[in-house]
């Protein structure tokens, strides 16, 4: 007879055949504007693009493996080879406002983004696998696929995979204004 673990250890699993690039580090925020403010004037990072994630465009959201309609505005911008993200949760239960309530404002997840679907569908069963299932999941447009897996008990750190990047869509707005560096 098997005596239950009280630590549920996930099955071993072979290292991916190469590393995954880190392509995203996202940090959840309350406030895009005086987060955007403050990321700009204390490291000089910008410009940003400013995106508004909401239905039509985001569909085929999921929650903790329930259908759920959220929305959240996010801000991008590269520093160096990597895209930093800000994203503040708007409408809707989300992941994001989970840490917020949990964690507060702060380093939320890394993405490791796929070339492809079958790629980002091998990734998900690979950490599926391993015991870190998909917390939280949809669709941006035709070309994006994200979902955020529940690697903070094995890695300390949500990651996120899917495949394309909001960079490729167009912002609604950018930060700060091209006038307003312009004027300094």
């Amino acid at each position: 007879m098997q005596v239950p673990s009280e630590h549920h250890k996930p099955a071993a699993s072979t290292p991916p055949p190469a590393p995954l690039p880190i392509s995203q580090i996202a940090i959840v925020v309350r406030d895009i504007d005086e987060a955007l403010e403050r990321y700009h004037r204390a490291l000089g990072w910008g410009p940003w693009n400013v995106y508004e994630h909401k239905p039509p465009a985001l569909h085929d959201t999921y929650l903790h493996g329930r259908p759920t309609q959220f929305t959240m505005i996010g801000a991008e911008t590269h520093v160096g080879p990597i895209v930093v993200e800000l994203l503040a949760p708007a409408d809707g239960p989300s992941i994001y406002k989970e840490w917020l309530e949990s964690h507060g404002e702060g380093l939320h997840h890394i993405a490791v983004m796929r070339p492809d679907a079958v790629a980002s569908e091998a990734t998900m069963r690979r950490f599926e696998e391993i015991g870190a299932g998909v917390l939280m999941e949809g669709r941006i447009g035709e070309t994006i696929h994200f979902y955020y897996l529940d690697t903070e008990p094995l890695l300390k750190v949500i990651f996120e995979s899917g495949t394309g990047h909001a960079v490729d869509l167009v912002p609604s707005r950018i930060y700060p204004p091209i006038d307003a560096d312009a004027t300094r």
